[in-house]
Formats: structure tokens, sequence, C-alpha cells
């Protein structure tokens, strides 16, 4: 993911009910709200955000935050649309 300056992804009501998200940070700085915590991201930070939780992510600098992402299990279908919860 790409966030510009100033740009933020998710929100109050984002979450993704089957799957827990791993969020590397490779470049830039910003904040994450994680359930009503808030997390600082520079290069180098790795986070959990675990499968229900809402969240935001919000790129606090100058730069482009570039992240990499992965759900597990998938959260997404290869054209982007959101996966249904899978079943426990």
């Amino acid at each position: 993911m790409v966030l510009p300056p100033g740009d933020k992804e998710g929100g109050p009501d984002n979450r993704h009910r089957g799957a827990d998200q791993w969020m590397y940070v490779a470049e830039g700085s910003g904040v994450a709200k994680v359930d009503g915590r808030t997390v600082e991201l520079a290069p180098g930070s790795l986070l959990l955000i675990e499968a229900g939780e809402t969240h935001e992510i919000r790129n606090s600098g100058s730069e482009p935050l570039k992240t990499i992402n992965i759900y597990l299990p998938p959260a997404y279908d290869p054209d982007g649309n959101a996966l249904p919860a899978g079943r426990g």
C-alpha cells in the first residue's frame, strides 16, 4: 500500500472479519489506530491487526508511506474484492 502525505486508509468501520493483517512499513512514517489504541509507524515497524479489529492507517509524514500487507487467510480475491469471513 502507498499513501501520499496526509492521506489515510480505513476508518472506524474498517475491519477484516476473517483475516489477520500483518503490515510492514518499508518507507515513510505514519500513525495506526487499531481498536482505539494508537501506534506510531516508522520504517521497519511490523504491526499485527487481528481479525475483527477496527483500524485506520494515516500518513503523518512528508514522504509517501509505503507498506507491505499480508492477510492470513487471504482477505481479498485476485480482483481486489473483499472475501467473506471464513469458517473457524
